[in-house]
């Protein structure tokens, strides 16, 4: 069974909004940690300190199958085509334990999809 991780940076307001719109989509969770972050544009200052706007960093470790619907799914959710809202991207896993628990589920779902 192969694995990806998506990694979705968000603002915190939308962040229950994405998470949800994934489940629905077929993750079967996310973990969210939340971030400041920088930009393009630069950091706000009030009397000489800076102001980073505060992100949430989603993680979803999917099987490769469900990638490309959730990344969607993702986009569209977190409103992506507007600046300044999020962003998502895909990174290969090589290797994956304590799953064990979940593997016969995740084998029934996959010989599902396939029959």
């Amino acid at each position: 069974m192969r694995f990806k991780l998506i990694l979705s940076s968000v603002k915190p307001n939308i962040t229950d909004r994405v998470v949800d719109a994934a489940k629905g989509a077929g993750a079967t969770g996310a973990t969210i940690i939340p971030a400041r972050g920088t930009g393009i544009r630069e950091a706000k200052t009030f009397f000489g300190l800076a102001l980073e706007a505060q992100t949430d960093i989603i993680m979803f470790l999917l099987e490769e199958h469900l990638v490309t619907k959730i990344l969607d799914t993702i986009r569209e959710a977190g409103e992506f085509h507007k600046p300044g809202t999020g962003i998502a991207f895909v990174l290969p896993v090589e290797h994956v334990v304590g799953l064990e628990s979940q593997m016969e589920r995740f084998k029934d779902e996959v010989r599902e999809s396939y029959f």
